[in-house]
């Protein structure tokens, strides 16, 4: 399992990078391997509002369908349109090319509320990971 180490991390399997003003977001390394061949992501729209927890999005691979949960309160400011033309980037590269949402926290601070990496390495070695 790889992991981004600039990310924090949900238990739903999210990451989540700040980049400025901004926050982006996608499923991890672990969700990817789980879920095996992304064959079509679900996306909002930009200028949404999520609150933390409620669910933003739909990844489905040849074996299931898996909602994606807001890490923290925000809005949408992009989504990436790559990922309709070619979701498989979420296998190759879930960190960098695949990443799904930017969106602008309504509090930055709650970013740091969620798991750092020797945490969520220890979450998914719970759930059977790697």
């Amino acid at each position: 399992m790889r992991v981004d180490k600039a990310a924090r991390y949900t238990r739903t399997h999210e990451w989540v990078r700040v980049e400025g003003e901004q926050v982006v977001s996608g499923i991890s390394d672990y969700a990817q391997e789980h879920l095996s061949d992304i064959v079509f992501v679900d996306l909002p729209g930009v200028g949404e509002h999520f609150d933390k927890g409620e669910v933003y999005g739909v990844v489905e691979s040849v074996k299931a369908a898996s909602d994606c949960y807001m890490p923290v309160a925000g809005t949408i400011a992009a989504v990436n349109e790559e990922l309709a033309n070619a979701p498989a980037t979420m296998n190759e590269d879930p960190y960098g090319a695949g990443w799904m949402i930017r969106f602008t926290p309504d509090n930055p601070d709650d970013v740091a509320g969620l798991m750092d990496v020797a945490t969520y390495e220890q979450h998914a070695a719970a759930e059977g990971g790697h």
